[in-house]
């Protein structure tokens, strides 16, 4: 393959097309194209380098068997040298050809509304992209980001930085910066939208933060400035080209040297518009002839139809004549803006077929006017001696019938100008007056004195420098000798391509031999008159049409006189003939009416005629010189080469292939897209050379296929336009309005909608991989939809849906084994499946389903859109791909041991991602997946309620009663495996609703025994431990009781967690009964252990208001007790009777406030329990009291219940008691009798009370 880099020397080697004889008859049946060249120079390096050596010594050695390679490297040298000349001269051929197009264009324009394609990324630029974001994940950058941002970075990074399939796509050249962009902006729109709001910052706001983020990481340290300017320097290619970049380029896509392209520039006269104009003319003119040669000799290319034989010949004449109006629509010249002549109405039917008929429009004098503009410069003047040094001088300028001008004013000593004046004259030749003056002195004088005057008859020829002219001075005047110097400059009007003078003799004009001033005029693209003027005349005074004349050199006429080289005119009926006075003249002027006439005929000077030349000139040796270089190089054939005689299809199949390679191998990402000026130059080339419409689209699509196959990025929309112009075209349609259908258009249509059908269902099979991540943007929707149109029968008849169907199905079968054979080589596998322990299967099995899951988000989240018609195709597909996963799946669970549970991960993976899509969801992976996680999960809920239940045995009878938490070691144990199970179960998020009620049914059962047994065991060690309590006021609740009433409160809140059901109406009814027995006895059992403590509480009461009976009246120890303390105390201070009793009972009461308040759970209980106690005690004491009720209590009876009753009130009130239960019947029974003992007391005792009384006071002891 050429590459458009390549230096001088490697240029010529030979192109990557096929050898092929140029000068093939464009009417000629078609060939077929020998087998390219290419694949015969692959080795040729090898070849070049010991060949020919190699095979001189060998055969030196053993002259009598030579070696079969060094032969066949003898023979093919010449061969490939051979092929190498034939490219070459196909290159060369086909140079001039496009160099033609681009000099004078008069069908086609660079197009303006491309779109604009995107710098490519390379290898190169990819790894320092990785670089880059693994720098920025690193921490190695300036640039301050948020936990956020880094993770979309880093899974940017790792899934599509890093991916293979983005690695393929940089190599094929198909992937741009604007890509990599898209794909972040896409990735980053998905995570902001899923972040909550933030009140004050917008998630446009964020989104446009985190793309201005991403573009300083993929710009790293390069300064931004500088930026545009390589981007301007490298987009020339995408913008409106000059002609000179045009040839720059082609010279690169077809491997052309400088110095060619040089020679062929001058040799071609490429800058000469008429030169270009007179070739496409003489091009036209030949194909009109072909067309008519080819309906005279009835022979046509091979047609679907006969009647198309006729229909082709129009198709030719109406081309032609499309082509022979553009021309003509063109302005003469591009310079000329004065020049507005009127354009002549022909009819658009055979007007230019009919070179020759008599009624064409004729011309008239007024058709030619020409208008020339004249610069007149006066310089000085030289010689004046008759006027004093002092005067006033000054110089008058004229062209007659004109106005007239003035320079300005000097001395007649130093007469000197420098003035210009600018003249505009409808005559060819103009006479031009220029008068010296003095001014008069005289008093009486009217006039300036004139001093002398010149004439002159400029033309359009004569010299534009400065010359000296004598001036003609009147009579008797001193300045005889009297000159000025000026110039003058007529210039040549566009439309006037040569003027000079001739003599001429003719049949119908110019009828006498003599010499004359002719103008040979353009008065459109195809309309040139030859015309003879005079002085001071606009219009000629007689002119020839030159339309069907041909023109060519003669020999001397004898009988003619004045002129020396003769050449004519002839046409039907007319002949006339013109002499120059010199050879150089002559070839000028046949030149110039060579290229009007149009004519096929070249006309070639004698060579005895140019030795004759006495003159020679500097024109003819140019010419002469420029000619020993063409023949030198070799580049006369291609010059000369008629157009109409070669096989245009084939150069154009070459032109474009070549094309197409230097535009895939630049630095765009053009996806087969040509460039505006590409395209313009194909668009011209089609047009100007007849290359049909559908040829150029066959083509097309086969190197577009041939790029595609071979692993090239190619945009589908690209196949799609081409091949349903083809399409329309083999089916008559007319895209192009062209009717005719070859047989060879048909066939070759046939083969590439085959071979199309075949690529797109392997790129639709591999869209992973040739549509990486959704990239090129809507390119697998397009390709979709060209299959669809691959698939019709016709243009006009749609496929049915269900055909199409059936194709997508088939593809995306092939698919689902594709990438999951490739998944699996990219996981190894296969290796482990065959070698690896169980654990470590399961373990690649895990990281595969992981892999598997990727890739079916990845092709939901870019391909899906694509495949929106037929998304249960997408689902078989999935399935598809999850059936072959079954396969290694099955393997390694099979492989697991028994009773091992390490394999729910995988089916949480699994099952999470499956239920949550609405295709897969209880589909028939997903059925599979709960078949064979089924009988596990039950297993696995058996052994864990057998081995919750032996649990609870163990750890109730090793039970400790250490506070852990909540309650003890065991049920903390207890009610985290339940609630561990049952969140199991939970996460397994089961998809079949009935199974998952039963699963979720039977855990709450199994937790409401369990909890039930729990509360059991704890209520029968409450009990014994509080039978072995004592019933002194030294008891002290111990911890372990606490811990066992917590026990049952974290019982009664498990409970609602553990054992509510949510199923709804179905098994509501039920459960409510037995969960509402599992709260009845954890209530009952609550109720059972508060009175059993406070049953507790109230014997140590019991025990106290018992040492208080001692003291009751008529009892022997009253007697005694109250003789001995009264004894005592008038030898030593004996402390108060019953106090210490009272506080000792106090303190019990309030310790074991505190250590209830302190180490239970639950409020709620602790008050019913205070409640119950309070109760309790104040009953006691008042049936204590009624008991007494006909008998006086004893002063320290009295003393003691004092203080119990009234601390008791005060504490319990301080526990939160309510003032409801504190003030009950009771408690006021006991109030009023102590307050009446107490009067009572106060009377008898005096002050025995010490201070003890009933009333309030703040002021009373603790």
């Amino acid at each position: 393959m050429l590459d458009p880099s390549s230096s001088e020397e490697e240029s010529d080697e030979g192109l990557e097309e096929e050898s092929r004889d140029v000068l093939v008859a464009a009417g000629g049946s078609q060939r077929a194209a020998p087998a390219p060249a290419r694949e015969g120079r692959r080795d040729a390096p090898g070849r070049a380098g010991g060949g020919g050596g190699g095979g001189g010594s060998c055969s030196a050695a053993r002259p009598g068997s030579p070696s079969p390679s060094v032969i066949s490297e003898g023979r093919d040298e010449p061969e490939r040298q051979l092929d190498e000349e034939q490219e070459r001269k196909i290159r060369l051929q086909l140079y001039v050809f496009v160099v033609r197009c681009i000099a004078y264009p008069f069908n086609a324009k660079q197009p303006t509304d491309m779109a604009r394609r995107q710098q490519k990324l390379n290898k190169q630029q990819l790894q320092l992209l990785k670089e880059r974001f693994q720098a920025f994940l690193n921490g190695d950058t300036q640039i301050v980001a948020d936990e956020a941002f880094c993770n979309a970075v880093r899974s940017y990074y790792e899934v599509f930085l890093k991916s293979d399939r983005v690695a393929r796509m940089v190599q094929s050249g198909g992937c741009s910066a604007n890509d990599f962009r898209e794909v972040f902006k896409k990735n980053i729109e998905k995570r902001v939208r899923s972040l909550p709001e933030i009140d004050g910052l917008s998630k446009e706001t964020v989104l446009s933060s985190w793309i201005a983020k991403y573009d300083a990481i993929y710009r790293g340290e390069e300064d931004p400035c500088k930026q545009p300017n390589r981007m301007t320097l490298s987009a020339v290619s995408e913008l409106i080209l000059s002609k000179e970049q045009l040839y720059e380029m082609f010279q690169q896509i077809l491997g052309i040297k400088k110095l060619e392209h040089q020679l062929l520039y001058n040799a071609c006269q490429l800058d000469n518009a008429d030169e270009q104009a007179a070739q496409i003319r003489r091009e036209l003119d030949g194909r009109l002839q072909l067309a008519e040669k080819m309906a005279k000799e009835r022979k046509f290319p091979k047609f679907t139809a006969k009647e198309m034989e006729n229909m082709y010949i129009e198709e030719l004449r109406s081309s032609v004549n499309l082509l022979m109006a553009n021309l003509e629509s063109l302005p003469v010249s591009k310079g000329g803006p004065e020049f507005k002549l009127q354009k002549l109405k022909r009819s658009q039917n055979s007007a230019f077929l009919d070179i020759g008929d008599e009624n064409e429009i004729q011309l008239s004098k007024s058709d030619v006017v020409l208008s020339f503009t004249l610069e007149i410069v006066i310089m000085e003047v030289q010689g004046l001696k008759s006027v004093a040094p002092n005067r006033i001088v000054y110089c008058t300028m004229e062209v007659e019938g004109g106005e007239k001008l003035q320079t300005d004013q000097a001395e007649a000593s130093r007469p000197q100008w420098g003035t210009q004046g600018d003249f505009t004259t409808t005559h060819p030749r103009p006479v031009v007056k220029v008068k010296l003056f003095t001014e008069s002195t005289g008093v009486l004088a009217l006039e300036d004195k004139e001093l002398g005057r010149v004439i002159l008859y400029p033309t359009s020829n004569s010299s534009k420098t400065a010359e000296l002219h004598r001036m003609i001075v009147p009579k008797n005047s001193q300045d005889s000798d009297l000159k000025i110097k000026l110039a003058v400059r007529m210039d040549k009007p566009p439309h006037m391509k040569h003027s000079g003078y001739l003599y001429a003799l003719g049949q119908k004009v110019w009828k006498r031999w003599k010499k004359r001033y002719f103008v040979l005029v353009q008065v459109s693209q195809y309309t040139f008159a030859m015309c003879s003027y005079r002085e001071k005349k606009s219009e000629p005074q007689e002119l020839m049409q030159l339309e069907g004349y041909t023109v060519d050199y003669t020999d001397p006429h004898p009988g003619l006189q004045g002129g020396r080289m003769f050449f004519n005119a002839v046409k039907e009926g007319d002949t006339v003939i013109f002499a120059s006075d010199d050879e150089q003249d002559r070839i000028l002027w046949v030149q110039a009416m060579y290229r009007a006439t149009g004519q096929s005929y070249k006309p070639v000077p004698a060579i005895q005629t140019q030795k004759l030349n006495p003159k020679g000139g500097a024109l003819q040796a140019d010419a002469q010189l420029y000619a020993d270089r063409f023949q030198k190089h070799g580049m006369d054939e291609f010059i000369s080469a008629n157009p109409c005689k070669l096989d245009h299809a084939f150069l154009f199949r070459i032109l474009q292939r070549q094309t197409l390679n230097h535009r895939l191998n630049d630095s765009y990402s053009c996806l087969g897209w040509f460039s505006p000026g590409q395209v313009f130059v194909l668009d011209e080339y089609c047009a100007r050379y007849g290359v049909r419409g559908c040829h150029r689209h066959l083509c097309y699509l086969t190197e577009l296929m041939e790029h595609s196959e071979n692993g090239a990025v190619i945009d589908p929309t690209l196949l799609h336009y081409s091949f349903a112009f083809c399409a329309s075209h083999v089916h008559g349609n007319r895209p192009d309005g062209i009717g005719t259908v070859s047989v060879e258009e048909k066939e070759r249509f046939e083969e590439i909608k085959e071979r199309l059908s075949f690529l797109l269902e392997n790129q639709i099979s591999h869209f992973r991989y040739c549509f990486p991540f959704g990239r090129p943007e809507g390119a697998l929707k397009a390709t979709l939809s060209l299959l669809e149109r691959v698939l019709m029968k016709d243009i006009a008849t749609p496929i049915p849906a269900e055909e199409v169907k059936k194709v997508v199905r088939k593809c995306l079968e092939k698919a689902a084994f594709i990438n999951y054979t490739r998944l699996t080589e990219y996981a190894k596998i296969e290796e482990t499946m065959s070698q690896a322990s169980p654990a470590r299967k399961l373990e690649e099995v895990l990281h595969l389903a992981e892999l598997c899951i990727e890739v079916l988000q990845q092709n939901e989240e870019h391909h899906a859109e694509a495949f929106a018609w037929w998304p249960d195709l997408l689902a078989e597909h999935a399935e598809k791909f999850w059936a072959l996963f079954t396969v290694d799946m099955d393997t390694a669970l099979e492989a697991q041991p028994q009773d091992s549970w390490d394999s729910f991960p995988l089916f949480q993976l699994l099952n999470n991602f499956l239920r949550n899509d609405t295709l897969l969801c209880n589909g028939k992976f997903h059925k599979h997946l709960q078949e064979i996680f089924v009988p596990l999960v039950v297993r696995y809920v058996d052994l864990m309620e057998s081995s919750i239940a032996q649990s609870i045995h163990r750890g109730f009878e090793q039970e400790t009663w250490q506070p852990v938490n909540n309650g003890s070691a065991t049920s903390e144990d207890l009610f985290w495996k339940l609630d561990a199970l049952q969140m199991f179960v939970l996460d397994l998020h089961w998809p079949e609703q009935e199974f998952a009620h039963h699963l979720e049914q039977r855990l709450k059962l199994m937790a409401s025994d369990m909890i039930e047994a729990c509360v059991k065991r704890t209520r029968t060690a409450f009990e014994l431990k509080l039978q072995k309590a004592n019933k002194t006021t030294d008891l002290r609740i111990p911890a372990s009781m606490c811990t066992m009433f917590n026990v049952l409160v974290d019982a009664k809140k498990q409970s609602t967690k553990l054992c509510a059901l949510d199923g709804g109406q179905e098994f509501g009814s039920q459960w409510q009964q037995y969960h509402s027995k599992i709260d009845d006895l954890i209530d009952n059992t609550v109720k059972e252990i508060i009175s059993l403590l406070v049953s507790k509480f109230v014997s140590v009461l019991e025990g106290v208001l018992s040492k208080l009976s001692r003291y009751d009246e008529g009892n022997f120890f009253s007697s005694i007790l109250s003789f001995t303390a009264k004894a005592a105390a008038k030898y030593v201070d004996v402390p108060k009777p019953g106090m210490d009793l009272a506080d000792t009972y106090i303190m019990f009461v309030r310790q074991n406030q505190d250590i209830l308040r302190d180490k239970v759970n639950e409020e709620m209980y602790i008050e019913k329990l205070f409640d119950q106690w309070y109760s309790s005690s104040m009953k006691v004491i008042c049936v204590w009291l009624a008991d007494r009720l006909d008998v006086q209590l004893h002063i320290y009876q009295l003393k003691t219940l004092i203080r119990i009753v009234k601390k008791t009130y005060r504490d319990f009130r301080l526990q939160g008691v309510l003032e409801g239960t504190l003030n009950s019947k009771t408690y006021d029974t006991v109030h009023r009798r102590l307050t009446v003992e107490e009067a009572t007391a106060s009377v008898s005792e005096g002050g025995g009370l010490q201070g003890i009384t009933m009333k309030d006071s703040d002021e009373e002891e603790a």
